[in-house]
């Protein structure tokens, strides 16, 4: 699901973090001075952003996707990016003053043993926090999902994540034993140059909507296509989408 190149990441994904990572960073918040590990960094992006307030330094990053390791090691010079699992960090306990996890809670195997393991590598008094997508605010994924659901009413539980509605992350993270839990929601916005810029990156396997489609035949994902492309009134033109994602932190 998140073995492609990395620039199939940005294209799908990317384009929303230059609004989001520095909207996630200011609600924890992540600061001049602090240690901080960025869970489930993917290429880097939330990673850049970290860097910008501590220095690399002070960023160590982890992702299971190896291509998703390497494009963040390139892009963010002298932070400590490692390969593995949220589920089980190799990072010693106390390591540091913030743990963050950026739209990755909700591909978690277990989100609650993942929480007690970004807890278990912050110091005590220190911020654990998560955001992810609204399944309902999140426009871009919304309206190829509305046909996809429409074709296979199966995919609709098959979609669902962890964190995409409000007050999961909050549930997990009281559950994994954090203490002062609060919840809210961030807004990012994105832009396209047209209806192909758009649907393009769905084709290249990323998430849970690229990985349906690869299981469609030519046939079955051009009658997507079409009925996707029938929503816009003009698809030749540029547009802007603002998309919400749910976020919670809470204390070690």
């Amino acid at each position: 699901m998140f073995a492609a190149p990395a620039a199939g990441y940005d294209r799908l994904i990317g384009r929303y973090l230059p609004a989001l990572a520095p909207a996630f960073a200011d609600a924890v918040p992540v600061t001049t001075g602090m240690r901080v590990v960025d869970i489930g960094c993917g290429p880097g992006g939330l990673t850049r952003e970290l860097v910008s307030r501590v220095g690399a330094s002070g960023v160590s990053a982890i992702d299971p996707s190896a291509p998703f390791v390497e494009a963040c090691r390139t892009r963010n010079p002298g932070v400590d990016v490692r390969k593995g699992f949220a589920e089980s960090l190799p990072f010693d306990t106390d390591s540091f003053d913030a743990a963050l996890a950026s739209l990755v809670i909700g591909f978690m195997s277990d989100p609650v043993a993942g929480v007690r393991e970004m807890s278990r590598v912050t110091r005590p008094g220190g911020t654990v926090a998560a955001c992810q997508w609204d399944r309902g605010g999140m426009p871009a994924m919304r309206i190829l999902g509305q046909f996809m659901v429409a074709a296979d009413p199966t995919v609709s539980d098959r979609m669902k994540l962890t964190g995409d509605t409000a007050g999961e992350i909050a549930a997990v993270f009281r559950e994994a034993g954090l203490t002062d839990v609060e919840d809210g929601a961030l807004t990012a916005r994105g832009s396209y140059a047209n209806f192909d810029d758009w649907w393009e990156p769905f084709t290249l396997g990323i998430g849970p909507h690229g990985a349906y489609l690869e299981t469609l035949d030519h046939s079955g994902r051009e009658v997507l296509r079409l009925a996707c492309l029938n929503t816009f009134d003009r698809p030749e033109q540029p547009f802007t989408v603002q998309a919400r994602a749910w976020f919670a932190r809470g204390t070690v």
